[in-house]
């Protein structure tokens, strides 16, 4: 892997990591606090940690000028696939008796991957390093 894919993995593991403090720190209130069922709690936290990951690693990690409507409809295609199935297996996990918390962070990790994947071979896919080039324009 070259250097800068390599710097380009590790900015978007960093902007995730935040997402993901964001997603566990809204779990937990909405989990602790308010005593909300799993998926609810699941599912709102992945909400807020998405659109905090997306405008993050759009700007700063792929530096895409990609048109913002048509690259979030992408990673909303992604999440129409990735959410129904990760709070499914999760709420199954979590009623099998696994802590919701272990659920939640292998749920996290398998995002982490799947998301940045998709991210560079679809929504962004000859489209990195574009917004650079239009602000200097």
């Amino acid at each position: 892997m070259e250097r800068k894919e390599l710097f380009r993995v590790m900015k978007f593991a960093l902007f995730s990591a935040s997402a993901g403090i964001i997603q566990v720190g809204s779990f937990a209130l909405f989990n602790e606090v308010f005593e909300w069922k799993y998926w609810p709690a699941y599912l709102c936290s992945l909400i807020l940690s998405v659109l905090w990951n997306f405008t993050f690693n759009r700007r700063y990690t792929f530096k895409s000028a990609a048109n913002v409507p048509i690259a979030m409809a992408k990673v909303f295609g992604f999440y129409l696939v990735f959410t129904p199935i990760s709070t499914w297996l999760g709420n199954m996990a979590e009623g099998s008796g696994i802590n919701e918390y272990i659920v939640l962070a292998v749920t996290m990790l398998s995002n982490l991957v799947l998301e940045f994947l998709f991210c560079k071979f679809v929504v962004y896919r000859n489209q990195e390093d574009t917004l650079v080039k239009e602000e200097n324009k």
